[in-house]
Protein backbone atom coordinates (compact mmCIF):
# COMPACT_ATOMS: atom_id res chain seq x y z
CA UNK A 1 0.00 0.00 0.00
CA UNK A 2 3.08 2.80 1.01
CA UNK A 3 4.33 1.86 -2.29
CA UNK A 4 1.78 2.23 -4.16
CA UNK A 5 1.18 5.90 -2.66
CA UNK A 6 4.72 6.98 -3.24
CA UNK A 7 4.34 6.30 -6.80
CA UNK A 8 0.87 7.98 -6.98
CA UNK A 9 2.67 10.72 -5.65
CA UNK A 10 5.38 11.07 -8.19
CA UNK A 11 3.42 10.85 -11.05
CA UNK A 12 1.17 13.57 -9.56
CA UNK A 13 4.39 15.76 -8.03
CA UNK A 14 6.10 15.35 -11.96
CA UNK A 15 3.78 17.70 -14.11
CA UNK A 16 3.62 20.29 -11.14
CA UNK A 17 7.20 20.64 -11.03
CA UNK A 18 7.33 20.73 -14.46
CA UNK A 19 5.44 23.78 -14.23
CA UNK A 20 7.49 26.06 -11.76
CA UNK A 21 10.25 28.21 -12.62
CA UNK A 22 12.18 27.64 -16.18
CA UNK A 23 13.72 25.04 -17.91
CA UNK A 24 17.45 25.38 -17.62
CA UNK A 25 17.34 26.52 -21.77
CA UNK A 26 14.84 29.11 -21.33
CA UNK A 27 15.57 30.62 -17.85
CA UNK A 28 16.11 34.47 -18.08
CA UNK A 29 19.09 34.01 -15.32
CA UNK A 30 22.78 32.57 -15.86
CA UNK A 31 25.43 32.78 -13.53
CA UNK A 32 28.36 34.81 -13.72
CA UNK A 33 31.36 32.10 -12.89
CA UNK A 34 34.14 34.51 -12.70
CA UNK A 35 34.67 36.15 -9.57
CA UNK A 36 37.09 38.90 -10.35
CA UNK A 37 37.63 41.29 -13.38
CA UNK A 38 39.90 44.25 -14.83
CA UNK A 39 38.31 46.70 -16.50
CA UNK A 40 39.35 49.86 -19.13
CA UNK A 41 37.37 53.02 -18.13
CA UNK A 42 36.22 56.28 -19.61
CA UNK A 43 34.00 58.86 -17.77
CA UNK A 44 32.32 62.37 -18.80
CA UNK A 45 32.17 64.51 -16.33
CA UNK A 46 30.05 67.70 -15.70
CA UNK A 47 29.63 70.46 -12.95
CA UNK A 48 29.80 73.98 -12.05
CA UNK A 49 32.73 73.97 -10.02
CA UNK A 50 30.93 75.38 -7.02
CA UNK A 51 29.06 78.48 -6.61
CA UNK A 52 32.51 80.58 -7.75
CA UNK A 53 33.24 77.92 -10.66
CA UNK A 54 37.14 77.49 -9.14
CA UNK A 55 36.40 73.84 -8.38
CA UNK A 56 36.93 71.19 -10.58
CA UNK A 57 34.01 70.61 -12.97
CA UNK A 58 34.12 69.30 -17.00
CA UNK A 59 36.23 66.95 -18.42
CA UNK A 60 36.86 63.46 -19.34
CA UNK A 61 38.39 60.75 -17.37
CA UNK A 62 40.31 57.68 -18.09
CA UNK A 63 41.10 54.47 -15.67
CA UNK A 64 41.70 51.00 -14.78
CA UNK A 65 39.27 49.31 -12.04
CA UNK A 66 40.01 45.66 -10.38
CA UNK A 67 37.02 43.96 -8.73
CA UNK A 68 36.82 40.98 -6.55
CA UNK A 69 33.91 39.08 -5.50
CA UNK A 70 33.47 38.87 -1.49
CA UNK A 71 30.05 37.15 -1.43
CA UNK A 72 26.53 36.36 -3.44
CA UNK A 73 25.40 40.17 -3.64
CA UNK A 74 28.82 42.36 -2.49
CA UNK A 75 31.80 42.72 -4.33
CA UNK A 76 34.92 44.97 -4.02
CA UNK A 77 36.92 47.24 -6.40
CA UNK A 78 39.65 49.44 -6.95
CA UNK A 79 39.76 52.06 -9.41
CA UNK A 80 43.18 54.37 -10.31
CA UNK A 81 41.82 57.28 -12.91
CA UNK A 82 43.31 60.66 -14.41
CA UNK A 83 40.28 63.26 -15.36
CA UNK A 84 41.29 66.10 -17.11
CA UNK A 85 38.74 68.82 -16.19
CA UNK A 86 38.67 72.67 -15.77
CA UNK A 87 38.38 75.15 -13.38
CA UNK A 88 37.81 78.99 -13.30
CA UNK A 89 40.53 81.74 -11.59
CA UNK A 90 38.76 83.84 -9.10
CA UNK A 91 41.81 86.86 -8.25
CA UNK A 92 40.57 88.31 -4.68
CA UNK A 93 42.31 91.53 -5.22
CA UNK A 94 41.12 92.72 -8.64
CA UNK A 95 38.04 94.67 -9.32
CA UNK A 96 34.69 92.61 -9.24
CA UNK A 97 34.08 92.77 -13.25
CA UNK A 98 38.04 91.66 -13.73
CA UNK A 99 38.23 89.28 -11.20
CA UNK A 100 37.10 85.93 -13.05
CA UNK A 101 39.76 84.38 -15.67
CA UNK A 102 39.19 81.26 -17.14
CA UNK A 103 38.71 78.50 -17.89
CA UNK A 104 42.00 77.09 -17.19
CA UNK A 105 42.92 73.36 -17.47
CA UNK A 106 42.83 71.29 -14.18
CA UNK A 107 44.19 67.96 -13.68
CA UNK A 108 42.81 65.27 -10.98
CA UNK A 109 44.65 61.73 -10.05
CA UNK A 110 42.50 59.54 -8.04
CA UNK A 111 42.38 56.37 -6.48
CA UNK A 112 39.11 55.19 -5.11
CA UNK A 113 37.69 51.69 -2.66
CA UNK A 114 34.24 50.55 -3.78
CA UNK A 115 31.58 48.61 -2.19
CA UNK A 116 29.24 47.20 -4.90
CA UNK A 117 25.72 45.29 -4.44
CA UNK A 118 24.45 43.23 -6.94
CA UNK A 119 20.69 43.00 -6.66
CA UNK A 120 20.95 39.81 -9.25
CA UNK A 121 23.48 38.13 -7.00
CA UNK A 122 25.67 35.63 -8.99
CA UNK A 123 23.78 36.15 -11.72
CA UNK A 124 22.32 37.79 -14.51
CA UNK A 125 18.94 38.72 -15.92
CA UNK A 126 18.53 38.48 -19.85
CA UNK A 127 22.63 39.18 -19.51
CA UNK A 128 22.09 42.46 -17.47
CA UNK A 129 23.44 42.39 -13.83
CA UNK A 130 22.61 45.79 -12.05
CA UNK A 131 23.70 47.54 -9.30
CA UNK A 132 24.11 49.75 -6.44
CA UNK A 133 27.59 51.06 -5.19
CA UNK A 134 29.51 53.90 -2.91
CA UNK A 135 32.83 54.55 -3.08
CA UNK A 136 35.58 56.38 -0.87
CA UNK A 137 37.81 57.89 -2.88
CA UNK A 138 41.32 60.28 -2.83
CA UNK A 139 41.80 63.18 -5.42
CA UNK A 140 45.36 64.67 -6.04
CA UNK A 141 44.83 68.10 -7.75
CA UNK A 142 47.78 69.59 -10.04
CA UNK A 143 49.04 72.83 -9.76
CA UNK A 144 48.16 75.82 -12.44
CA UNK A 145 50.62 76.07 -15.12
CA UNK A 146 53.17 79.37 -14.32
CA UNK A 147 51.39 80.86 -17.26
CA UNK A 148 48.14 81.42 -15.63
CA UNK A 149 48.70 82.00 -11.99
CA UNK A 150 46.21 82.26 -9.07
CA UNK A 151 47.01 85.21 -7.51
CA UNK A 152 44.35 84.15 -4.30
CA UNK A 153 46.82 81.24 -3.90
CA UNK A 154 43.76 78.83 -4.05
CA UNK A 155 44.76 75.14 -4.95
CA UNK A 156 42.32 72.49 -5.44
CA UNK A 157 45.28 70.14 -3.54
CA UNK A 158 44.51 66.74 -2.13
CA UNK A 159 41.21 65.79 -0.13
CA UNK A 160 38.82 62.62 -0.04
CA UNK A 161 35.55 62.14 -1.77
CA UNK A 162 32.60 60.12 -1.61
CA UNK A 163 30.99 58.63 -4.85
CA UNK A 164 27.38 57.21 -4.95
CA UNK A 165 26.55 55.01 -8.02
CA UNK A 166 24.27 53.06 -9.73
CA UNK A 167 24.77 50.78 -12.86
CA UNK A 168 24.55 48.11 -14.90
CA UNK A 169 27.02 45.22 -16.35
CA UNK A 170 26.05 44.07 -19.55
CA UNK A 171 27.19 40.29 -20.24
CA UNK A 172 28.43 39.89 -23.72
CA UNK A 173 30.24 36.36 -22.57
CA UNK A 174 31.47 34.50 -19.26
CA UNK A 175 34.76 36.80 -19.93
CA UNK A 176 33.65 39.85 -21.22
CA UNK A 177 31.00 42.46 -20.22
CA UNK A 178 30.11 46.14 -20.53
CA UNK A 179 29.92 48.43 -17.47
CA UNK A 180 27.71 51.71 -17.54
CA UNK A 181 27.48 53.74 -14.35
CA UNK A 182 25.89 56.96 -13.59
CA UNK A 183 28.10 58.50 -10.69
CA UNK A 184 28.08 61.54 -8.33
CA UNK A 185 31.24 62.84 -6.77
CA UNK A 186 31.17 64.86 -4.00
CA UNK A 187 34.10 66.64 -2.55
CA UNK A 188 34.70 69.80 0.12
CA UNK A 189 36.32 72.82 -1.19
CA UNK A 190 38.29 75.21 1.48
CA UNK A 191 38.54 78.70 0.15
CA UNK A 192 41.76 80.85 0.67
CA UNK A 193 41.25 84.10 3.36
CA UNK A 194 41.38 86.45 0.81
CA UNK A 195 37.81 85.80 -0.31
CA UNK A 196 36.74 87.23 2.49
CA UNK A 197 38.82 90.36 2.47
CA UNK A 198 38.10 93.93 0.15
CA UNK A 199 39.84 93.63 -2.94
CA UNK A 200 42.78 96.38 -3.30
CA UNK A 201 41.61 97.38 -6.59
CA UNK A 202 38.16 98.04 -5.86
CA UNK A 203 37.35 98.50 -1.34
CA UNK A 204 33.87 98.75 -1.04
CA UNK A 205 32.84 102.00 0.64
CA UNK A 206 29.90 100.25 2.54
CA UNK A 207 29.96 98.08 4.82
CA UNK A 208 26.66 96.29 4.26
CA UNK A 209 27.88 95.72 0.96
CA UNK A 210 31.14 94.05 0.54
CA UNK A 211 33.03 93.59 -2.78
CA UNK A 212 34.87 90.86 -1.30
CA UNK A 213 34.85 87.23 -3.61
CA UNK A 214 32.85 85.47 -0.76
CA UNK A 215 30.98 88.81 0.93
CA UNK A 216 30.88 86.97 4.13
CA UNK A 217 29.97 83.48 3.45
CA UNK A 218 31.50 80.84 4.67
CA UNK A 219 34.99 79.63 3.42
CA UNK A 220 34.25 76.38 2.94
CA UNK A 221 31.40 74.48 0.36
CA UNK A 222 30.43 70.74 -0.62
CA UNK A 223 30.44 70.60 -4.22
CA UNK A 224 31.67 67.77 -6.76
CA UNK A 225 30.67 66.68 -10.03
CA UNK A 226 28.11 64.28 -12.04
CA UNK A 227 30.54 61.53 -13.94
CA UNK A 228 28.61 59.34 -16.61
CA UNK A 229 31.40 56.32 -16.81
CA UNK A 230 31.60 53.43 -19.52
CA UNK A 231 33.78 50.48 -19.17
CA UNK A 232 34.88 46.78 -20.84
CA UNK A 233 35.74 43.97 -18.63
CA UNK A 234 37.59 40.96 -19.00
CA UNK A 235 36.93 38.27 -16.37
CA UNK A 236 38.94 35.60 -14.96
Amino acid sequence: MLTRILALSLLVGTPLAAQVGHAPGSSPYRDIPRGKSFTFLYGDLGGDGGRLGIGPNNGQSYGVRFDIRLGTPVQFGLTVARAEMERLIVSADDSVDNRVDGPVDQSLTMIEGTLQLNITGKKTWHRLAPFLAGSVGWVDGSDLPASQPDSSGYKFGSRFYLVPAAGVRIFLSDRLHLRLEARQLYWRLSYPFSYNQEPAAQPSPDPDNPNSVLGGAKREEWTGARELRAGVAFGF
